[in-house]
């Protein structure tokens, strides 16, 4: 029985799985915090790996390993892939004005989006490089080579210390910034440009099932994948789906064999890593909308289920648009939250749980048109994340997405999809092992389009 492993290596903490390469049976697992900050030294993601693996009682008797992590973190590497500086993370905000200065200086957003299928955000790192360039330029200098979380940490299971040696996969280089999706090329004149004139080595972009290195022990390294694409992967998502994901934010993401250049840049132009692609919007405000609307009302998030679940569709007008921490899709930085449609007959506590729910579905509907604007249609949606385990949510999202919704158990899909992918590039097959497929439950109501229209009534108010 050969086995498999999967690192998920995200914000918060490193995630290992070990499967069963033929079933995708999770045999152990295990778990290390990452510290919390916007920018880390990248030895605590070392550290924490080796912790895991350690927890996970080893991975001396498994076959092959794939890793999964946090997209768009900058790690800068000087000689003998010495880090420069502590990275970079997806959530440091620092470089807003350098991406906006990006932007200008290529033409506009349109150009940004015909390039490479997205428009420089400051989550990217094209951003994250500019800045150092202008703010940091020694570092700029001293840096040879720059990749992104999940590079570093398959690199250094190599134990190579060549910068030649590094290797990424088309889903976490389609969101640099430099590389296009649509080409599968790297664009390095948008590298140069977002560096100032410099040139550093960036890592060789793998296909879905090649082999990247192999570990001390023996193992192969597949290539890798940003979190959303590995998350696609152990859900076994194929063109045509839709993958809406509450967390921290919301995301919505959809295989697609078309690739996205929308202008205004609420639809990035990712790949998935199957070979292809996922465009993807990512709202700002996820889970914690509901969170925080449960802690006005002074109640827990079973007696706020309830509360939502017994208020009408559409909430006797009152609409919620949940812009708690500004806006990134449609990009409102600056955007406060508004409870619009107030009156003496609906404003009650049920009412208001009920417009929170539906301000936050809306928003992901709203998402999944735009993607749905490029070309890519949704024929199956399946709703994950903490946000998932709300029944209130599992209830109403079919209604506001005119739907029917699959709600999966559970489970760790990033760290799944990441051993998913070890276990494809061990067998050489030409697709992925058909694992078995998570137990789901199938949610399903009758349509309510006059919320999602209401909710965008609300919307261009907050645009105006």
């Amino acid at each position: 029985m050969a086995l498999v492993a999967g690192v998920d290596s995200s914000t918060q903490s490193c995630k290992i799985v070990i499967c069963e390469a033929a079933t995708g049976e999770v045999v152990r697992s295990a778990c290390t915090p990452h510290p919390h900050a916007t920018e880390i030294d990248p030895e605590h993601w070392w550290n924490a790996l080796q912790h895991t693996i350690e927890a996970v009682d080893g991975i001396d008797d498994v076959a092959a390993v794939s890793i999964g992590a946090q997209q768009h973190g900058m790690v800068c590497l000087g000689p003998s892939g010495r880090v420069v500086r502590d990275a970079l993370l997806w959530n440091d905000t620092r470089s807003a004005a350098a991406a906006g200065q990006l932007v200008d200086e290529l033409g506009g957003p349109a150009e940004w989006a015909a390039r490479v299928g997205v428009v420089p955000v400051a989550s990217f790192t094209a951003a994250k490089l500019r800045w150092l360039a202008d703010h940091e330029p020694d570092n700029a200098d001293a840096t040879q080579a720059v990749c992104l979380p999940h590079d570093w940490l398959t690199w250094r299971l190599t134990g190579s210390s060549r910068l030649t040696d590094l290797r990424t996969d088309r889903s976490d280089a389609s969101g640099t910034g430099y590389f296009s999706a649509d080409s599968s090329s790297y664009q390095l004149d948008l590298l140069e440009l977002a560096f100032r004139g410099r040139t550093p080595a960036i890592p060789q972009v793998l296909g879905p099932r090649d082999v990247a290195g192999v570990t001390a022990g023996g193992a192969v390294l597949g290539p890798g994948a940003g979190d959303n694409a590995a998350a696609a992967m152990g859900l076994a998502a194929e063109p045509g789906d839709c993958i809406v994901s509450l967390g921290t934010s919301g995301v919505v993401s959809a295989v697609g064999l078309t690739a996205p250049h929308d202008p205004e840049g609420i639809v990035a132009g990712f790949a998935d890593a199957t070979g292809c692609q996922l465009p993807l919007a990512c709202t700002l405000n996820g889970a914690p909308v509901l969170a925080a609307v449960a802690a006005m009302l002074g109640v827990d998030f079973e007696k706020f289920d309830r509360l939502a679940l017994s208020a009408p569709a559409g909430a006797e007008g009152l609409v919620l648009v949940p812009y708690l921490e500004g806006e990134r899709s449609p990009n409102l930085p600056n955007a406060a939250g508004a409870l619009h449609g107030m009156t003496t007959r609906n404003l009650n506590p049920a009412n208001i749980a009920r417009a929170a729910v539906e301000g936050l579905l809306s928003s992901m509907a709203y998402c999944i048109g735009r993607i749905g604007a490029q070309g890519i249609a949704a024929e199956r949606t399946i709703l994950v994340g903490g946000g998932a385990r709300s029944v209130a949510v599992r209830r109403i999202a079919p209604a506001v997405f005119g739907t029917a919704v699959e709600v999966p158990e559970p489970a760790e899909y990033v760290a799944l999809g990441a051993a998913r992918q070890a276990a494809w590039v061990l067998s050489g097959h030409d697709r992925p092992p058909a694992w078995r497929p998570a137990t789901a439950s199938t949610y399903r109501a009758d349509p309510t389009p006059e919320v999602v229209e209401r909710y965008l009534a609300a919307q261009e108010l907050t645009l105006r």
